[in-house]
């Protein structure tokens, strides 16, 4: 962890000249961005992966139509043919999963008051008035909702509502024109993600500030990706 502090403070004193005090939160969306830059030609993968899926519909509706009184027996031809076709129904998971050590990393460092035996040295950095290893009930503490390291929550706050209302009617949209699952309890997936983006709002509240610019920094770079990747 020390070597990842080591790092966060390069980019922090690198982007100091032009974000002052705010630097280590300037680095820290930048880490995520070259996290996120790494992980894109797997989300490309992903995208790919999509739209073979969805080429697959007619198929798996005949097959539907064939087996419709044998749910078991669908359930195997549908994954049978995906193996067939070599198209994974969970490859859509894989750029997300391994963005998770990057964010728990982020989450331990600035949750921690020393490293290496020394004094964590980061926790003093703020995001204007919002230290970054605070979270929004230490904001709420120190000033209210109006002071101000509220205000910088209120601001987060405003821009993830805006990128989970903005995946919610893609999300609608999609689930809308694709046909049917098969797994069982699929329905009721489907009928609960496009209310996924706003539990980000619940994350962004009770984690470190630090840990909440990674998540809003990768949300919204997914909402710019997803437009980009699936038109």
């Amino acid at each position: 962890m020390s070597v990842f502090a080591s790092l966060v403070e390069q980019l922090a004193d690198l982007l100091q000249p032009v974000f002052h005090a705010s630097a280590a939160a300037a680095a820290i969306v930048l880490f995520t961005a070259l996290v996120r830059l790494l992980v894109h030609p797997l989300s490309r993968a992903s995208a790919r992966g999509a739209r073979a899926r969805a080429a697959l519909q007619p198929r798996i509706a005949e097959l539907r139509r064939k087996h419709a009184k044998n749910p078991e027996k669908l359930q195997r031809a549908v994954l049978d043919l995906h193996a067939k076709e070599k198209v994974s129904p969970l490859s859509g998971c894989l750029p997300s999963l391994l963005q998770a050590p990057a964010f728990f990393l982020l989450y331990h460092l600035f949750s921690s008051s020393d490293i290496g035996g020394e004094p964590n040295a980061l926790l003093s950095h703020r995001l204007l008035s919002a230290p970054l290893g605070d979270r929004w009930f230490d904001a709420l503490g120190a000033g209210g909702v109006l002071g101000g390291a509220g205000l910088v929550y209120m601001a987060l706050f405003a821009l993830v509502t805006g990128i989970a209302v903005f995946n919610y009617r893609r999300s609608k949209v999609s689930l809308a024109d694709s046909a049917p699952l098969d797994a069982p309890g699929a329905g009721a997936v489907a009928r609960v993600m496009p209310f996924l983006s706003f539990f980000t709002l619940v994350t962004v509240a009770v984690v470190p500030l630090a840990a909440a610019l990674y998540i809003v920094t990768s949300t919204a770079w997914s909402a710019v990706e997803r437009a980009l990747l699936y038109p």
